[in-house]
């Protein structure tokens, strides 16, 4: 477990070596849902052990998928369903999981029973109504039971479905997810259009698994056709991008650093920040480009000390949304502004992560102008440590770790152990590289 208070200070010496972040955990999520409804068994290589993962893949041992570990927790094997779940004997607990809640919505609608998810208290204030409102267009029964409007526990009648062409309101990868595997279900095809291209690990993972996934040549239109039947099929999860994304940052910000960070995943819809960073001046390589069913390769990052401030295109927003934060502590020190706006969706993550982000880098100096939809950081004055409220939140609590190895004196971040719900070993990777 991350430790509730972790702090760092300016770093003395460069960062240099290299290190493998976990598995991704978008990847992760999907893999165990799909190979729990898949015929036969899957051997999955490097899951993402984190707490929301494991959530995903108890909620499919519930519904009937079997697990067998093996000597190494990333590894192991699931027998899936054959596409017949069995009924959950008690409530399906999503943890701090939007993800999985979102998703495995998609998939209860379409069962013969009723169930109930629940999450935590960060979870329980999230926007459900999104995908409640297409799934009970397809026929389900979903009704948000919390304190607040829209929110879980989502309690889930699900039956026979019927197909749907559903034009998705704001760019979403989740609510496009949860609609293709209502219905791969139902009868007939069901299309869902976007105003935006969102990350794509649903529909590679679909063909992964023996199911056809129409796409549009803009990518801004899928479609599977329902009755599908999934086939086991071993796979190998990269490791995440949006956790290599601190990385990619420090050995940036950091003097004279140098890091390479293996296997890392490199699908396109994930790694606009990849080319951001570059825009801005960062010394970036991708190298032993390798992967089937997602692409990965290794990357190179070195000290980039002339950083110069960009604005972040409408486009980019959908396939950075994650990397915000981290973004920001870059554009602190890049000269400039950046600007970060059209990025509303910030405001209903684990923490209002426009608000935070504001808050704690003006806590540290910095020069942020906050937006309803994002904000505008005046970079190149130079930061001090502080004291600051992660808010619980896994990437705020990083992010501000990462901004503490340039600034003066040490930062202390507060109520980290949400750290452990996407990437599970960042406090051993700080210390190793920080010694």
């Amino acid at each position: 477990m991350a430790s509730d208070i972790i702090s760092t200070g300016l770093a003395t010496h460069p960062l240099r070596g290299e290190i493998t972040v976990p598995g991704d955990k978008s990847i992760s999520h999907r893999v165990a849902i799909l190979g729990g409804l898949a015929s036969g068994t899957t051997c999955v290589r490097n899951y993402l052990c984190s707490a929301d993962c494991l959530n995903t893949l108890r909620a499919m041992q519930q519904l009937g998928a079997i697990v067998s570990p093996t000597a190494h927790g990333a590894d192991f094997s699931i027998t899936g369903t054959g596409m017949r779940p069995v009924a959950p004997t008690a409530d399906i607990d999503c943890g701090n999981s939007g993800t999985g809640m979102r998703l495995l919505a998609g998939v209860l609608s379409a069962l013969p029973f009723s169930s109930r998810m629940v999450g935590d208290e960060s979870l329980s204030r999230r926007p459900m109504r999104r995908v409640i409102t297409p799934l009970n267009q397809m026929g389900a029964c979903i009704r948000a039971c919390g304190r607040e409007e829209g929110c879980a526990p989502l309690g889930i009648t699900g039956g026979t479905l019927h197909s749907i062409h559903y034009i998705l309101p704001m760019a979403s990868a989740q609510v496009k997810s949860a609609v293709l595997l209502a219905g791969l279900f139902a009868d007939g095809e069901t299309r869902v259009e976007q105003p935006a291209v969102t990350r794509d690990h649903t529909e590679r993972l679909l063909r992964h698994f023996g199911v056809p996934c129409e796409e549009t040549a803009s990518h801004l239109s899928v479609a599977v056709r329902g009755r599908a039947h999934l086939k086991a099929r071993d796979i190998e999860v990269p490791s995440d991008f949006s956790s290599a994304a601190f990385w990619l940052v420090a050995g940036s910000i950091v003097p004279w650093s140098e890091l390479t960070l293996r296997g890392v995943g490199l699908n396109p819809t994930r790694t606009a920040l990849l080319h951001v960073l570059r825009r801005m001046g960062a010394q970036i390589q991708v190298s032993n480009e390798r992967g089937e069913c997602e692409p990965m390769g290794d990357i190179t990052v070195r000290y980039a000390p002339q950083l110069q401030g960009t604005e972040i295109l409408p486009g980019e927003i959908p396939n950075l949304i994650d990397e915000v934060p981290i973004l920001a502590v870059a554009a602190a020190h890049a000269q400039g502004d950046t600007t970060i706006r059209n990025a509303a969706e910030l405001r209903v993550k684990e923490s209002d992560r426009i608000s935070t982000v504001v808050h704690n880098l003006q806590a540290m100096g910095a020069q942020v102008q906050e937006h309803d939809d994002g904000m505008v950081i005046t970079g190149g004055v130079a930061l001090t440590g502080a004291t600051l409220d992660s808010y619980t939140d896994h990437r705020i609590a990083m992010s501000f770790l990462i901004a503490g190895l340039c600034a003066a004196g040490k930062t202390t971040l507060l109520r980290c152990g949400n750290i452990e719900t996407s990437y599970p070993g960042f406090e051993n990777h700080l210390l190793q590289l920080t010694r």
